[in-house]
Formats: C-alpha cells, structure tokens, sequence
C-alpha cells in the first residue's frame, strides 16, 4: 500500500491543523492506521491510531483530548485533526499503515513521506 500524507503548516500555539494521509492500494482498506512524529534527533513517537473498520482508537497521552483521528474508508483516507496546538507539537508527522492497532513503530509496515507540522510560540 502507498501512503501519502499532506496538510502540515505552520500554525499559532493554541490553533488548530488538519492532516490527512491519501492510501492507495488493493487491500488499503484492512489495515489499520496510524500516525506518529518525529524530531530532528529524536525517535519516532506514536500520536495517534485507527482500526480498519473505524471502532477503535488508541491515543499517546501527550495529545489525549486535543488530537482526533478518523477515516473515510470510501475515500481512503485517514485524518489527524489538531486542535489546542502546542509548539512541542511541532515534528514531521508520519502516517503508517498495518495489521495491529498497536502504539509501537515496528509493527507498521507502510509509510508515508511525512507532512511538517510546526506551531509557532
């Protein structure tokens, strides 16, 4: 499957950005989907996760409330709605796609290129 994420910008802490991840491929609608970021030096987080089907959600604690994510499985698309913006928000974020609802990078198979979100102070 092939992921491609857009959306990113720059934001004011306290806004809000949406971004989305386009997926592409025969069997794009069973996987599950997730996002995670990245900083210059710094490992991989996970954000954010979805089920194939959309019933379950898994979510780092650090964006617990503030981050929403959601897919349109006809449109084969999953979004990661920011809202309440923080600057240590800022990274490249990631969408990944695989066959566990899983916080752990490793057991993601597919990646996108990455969209910068940055949230200025």
């Amino acid at each position: 499957v092939q992921l491609q994420a857009s959306g990113g910008g720059l934001v004011q802490a306290g806004g809000s950005l949406r971004v989305s991840c386009l997926a592409s491929g025969r069997t794009s609608r069973r996987y599950n989907m997730g996002w995670f970021r990245q900083t210059p030096g710094k490992e991989r987080e996970f954000v954010a996760a979805i089920s194939w089907s959309g019933g379950s959600t898994k979510y780092a604690d650090s964006v617990k409330g503030r981050f929403t994510i959601s897919r349109d499985n006809a449109k084969n698309t999953v979004y990661l709605e920011m809202h309440t913006l923080k600057p240590e928000d800022t990274a490249v974020y990631y969408c990944a796609a695989g066959p566990l609802l899983v916080d752990s990078v490793r057991d993601y198979g597919y990646w996108g290129q990455g969209t910068q979100v940055t949230v200025s102070s």
